[in-house]
């Protein structure tokens, strides 16, 4: 066996005695842990201050005459304040830097049961760190029995060690990132490695994180279920404020954002706090935040670094301590590269950034959705709707199908289910029901030709569109509507080009994709409404 080391302080009270024969009465823990039959102790590093140096040398003289096969290393180890952390911590690892330590030929024992309070916290963490490379020694008394020797008990930080507590921490792992799921048992295994991240992300840091994905793929629940999360863990104490930055335009949108002084511009009838201090102490989500404008922009990122923003008219600036939650469907990189996005918010935002897949790309995942959108339903309305199994099954088929493209994601699901369920006679859901809601969504989806016409409306002068022949309109709408669905016009070009690029060594699908809208005098910004 290795020979063992203790290293642990001399208690000023714990180890004080009367200087007689009484003193073998009373557990002292320093001389106590020398007297155990099944814990040999070799050597003693006994840690005391200079007002202590007399006691310090009575329990060495007690410690060699129940255990002389120990040897009592005394080290002189003064505090100015024993109170003082940075003091106390910074000379236990000065005193840990300089120990020679071999754990191959001993083994270290670090006595926490004596010291003030925050001795035994460094003392824990040093040990934890790994800079007093041993396990923790606890001792106490026998309670109403004359003992001097006491009891001990080693604890090893390796967790890995005690089943049951890895067990409780996995389980609080997973019951947290269930939580983010909103209880739904979800099977795409790169979405649950996404959510465990996030888990760790919420938790642990306090940094802005950005959502991105496309319109309707959970971003805005996410985020307050984040929020939510925190705040059961006691990490956040203020509300969550969202706000969809597509909302914010022309000069009201620094005014809601940053709040204003009575009087700073027309219509300002009153003080108007502002957004971000209503964030205050809480998390502030910014949806979309892509569609804010440069000087807004600018605002959020000097209130994200230091906390502190000017309202509009004000001559002092206001302050507000939130968390950043940000969402958008967006390329966001594409967007600073055209000069949309600042690149400094960007990069202050792409610390923590997860996308989260449309529902199409989650396929597996909707079965249990069906589900959670059943409930959701039940509780909204207050009655229960469910499918017989042959419906059940149909829908599924078909959802699960390439034939179903979810452009609207998990809001097209959830209007999906909630026109199924308010239609079910007895709120049973028959095979009548969901044929019927599988052609209302193929209608939906296919794009009906008064939809092309308002489409085109929007974006061609009446004398262009007629210059397009009808073979060409009905491939543009869909180029249109493909281009509406991407995160960026590189995706789309993937997608519409999807086949041809398979057989081809190299593409550049969004340059393809470019040319072919110019020939209609259309580009991206102009489709998507960038």
């Amino acid at each position: 066996m290795k020979p063992i080391t203790v290293i642990g302080f001399l208690g000023s009270t714990l180890d004080a005695s009367k200087f007689g024969p009484s003193r073998w009465n009373k557990w002292r823990p320093t001389v106590g842990l020398t007297m155990h039959p099944d814990l040999r102790v070799d050597r003693l590093v006994m840690l005391y201050g200079a007002a202590h140096r007399r006691l310090a040398e009575y329990v060495a003289a007690d410690i060699a005459s129940v255990s002389p096969e120990t040897t009592v290393d005394m080290r002189l180890l003064d505090f100015r304040d024993p109170w003082d952390f940075e003091e106390v911590y910074g000379k236990l690892l000065d005193f840990a830097r300089a120990e020679p330590f071999d754990p191959e030929a001993e083994d270290y024992l670090i006595h926490i049961t004596t010291g003030t309070h925050v001795v035994q916290i460094c003392l824990f963490l040093l040990t934890e760190a790994r800079y007093l490379p041993g396990r923790l020694l606890q001792t106490q008394p026998v309670r109403g029995a004359a003992n001097p020797a006491g009891l001990w008990s080693a604890i090893d930080l390796d967790l890995s060690r005690y089943d049951s507590i890895a067990t409780r921490f996995a389980a609080a792992s997973a019951e947290s990132a269930s939580f983010l799921k909103s209880g739904i048992d979800t099977r795409n295994a790169a979405f649950n490695r996404m959510i465990d991240e996030i888990e760790q992300v919420a938790l642990r840091s306090r940094a802005p994180v950005l959502l991105m994905g496309p319109t309707g793929a959970g971003k805005s629940l996410l985020a307050r279920r984040i929020y939510e999360l925190k705040k059961l863990k006691h990490q956040i104490a203020g509300p969550f404020v969202e706000v969809n930055c597509a909302t914010l335009k022309g000069d009201g949108a620094m005014s809601a954002l940053f709040g204003h002084r009575k009087g700073a511009f027309t219509g300002a009838v009153a003080d108007r706090p502002g957004l971000l201090r209503a964030a205050d102490k809480g998390m502030l989500f910014l949806d979309e935040i892509g569609e804010l404008g440069l000087d807004e922009q600018a605002m959020i990122l000097r209130a994200i670094e230091d906390k502190r923003f000017l309202p509009v008219g004000a001559d002092k600036e206001a302050a507000s301590d939130f968390q950043l939650l940000a969402g958008t469907n967006r390329d966001l990189g594409e967007a600073v590269a055209t000069g949309r996005f600042r690149d400094d918010l960007y990069a202050r935002l792409n610390l923590w950034t997860f996308t989260l897949p449309g529902l199409a790309d989650r396929r597996e995942d909707i079965e249990p959705n069906l589900d959670y959108e059943l409930d959701r339903f039940a509780e909204r309305e207050g009655e229960r709707a469910s499918f017989n199994r042959e419906a059940r099954r149909r829908y599924l088929t078909f959802a699960t199908s390439p034939d179903a493209r979810w452009p609207g994601n998990f809001r097209d699901l959830a209007a999906s289910v909630t026109r199924m369920a308010t239609l079910s006679p007895k709120g049973r859901i028959d095979l009548d029901g969901v044929d019927a809601e599988i052609r209302r969504l193929k209608q939906l989806w296919s794009g009906r030709p008064d939809d092309d016409a308002e489409m085109f409306a929007a974006l061609l002068a009446p004398e262009a569109l007629s210059e397009i022949d009808p073979f060409d309109r009905v491939q543009l709408a869909e180029t249109i509507r493909v281009c509406r669905a991407s995160r960026s016009l590189s995706e789309a070009g993937r997608t519409l080009f999807a086949a041809s690029r398979a057989r081809r060594s190299s593409a550049n699908d969004a340059d393809r994709l470019r040319k072919y809208l110019a020939r209609f005098k259309l580009d991206w910004t102009k489709i998507v409404g960038g």
